[in-house]
This record gives C-alpha cells, structure tokens and sequence, in this order.
C-alpha cells in the first residue's frame, strides 16, 4: 500500500490499520475485540480521528499479529 505524504499522520495511520484489518478479513469489531479496545474508538482512528497512544498501537498490533515496524510501515516519516 502506497500512502500518499500529503495526509495528516493521524490519517495515514488510520489508513494502514483498515489495510491490515481489511486484508486479514477481519470486522471493525473482531479487531477491537482482540485488540480489547473499543469498536467506535477504533472506526475512529480509521478514520484518522484519533490520536492512539503507543499503548493502543501495541494492542492493535497484537489484535492484528503484526510488530510496531510492521504497522508503521510506508508512513511518512517511519519507512
């Protein structure tokens, strides 16, 4: 997935996480559930109307099977 540079970080973010959730084949709501967040906070942060802390990024991640480096891939910034 290419992200493009011009959006907001909060939006690219959110961006990657639908990526890795849509490509697993996974709802909104598994995902929360794995990750033990709630279901509007992260349509939320798909959205790119959130700020997680890295906390949240760890639970996302773990909900997700992916590494932090893994989930930050192709962000601005991050590559």
């Amino acid at each position: 997935m290419n992200i493009n540079n011009v959006i907001d970080i909060e939006h690219q973010l959110g961006a990657r996480i639908r990526f890795l959730r849509q490509n697993q084949k996974i709802s909104i709501e598994e995902l929360a559930f794995r990750s033990d967040i709630n279901s509007n906070y992260l349509s939320d942060l798909e959205r790119g109307h959130r700020n997680p802390t890295i906390k949240v990024l760890d639970k996302i991640c773990h909900g997700l099977g992916v590494t932090l480096s893994d989930l930050l891939k192709g962000i601005a910034g991050y590559n």
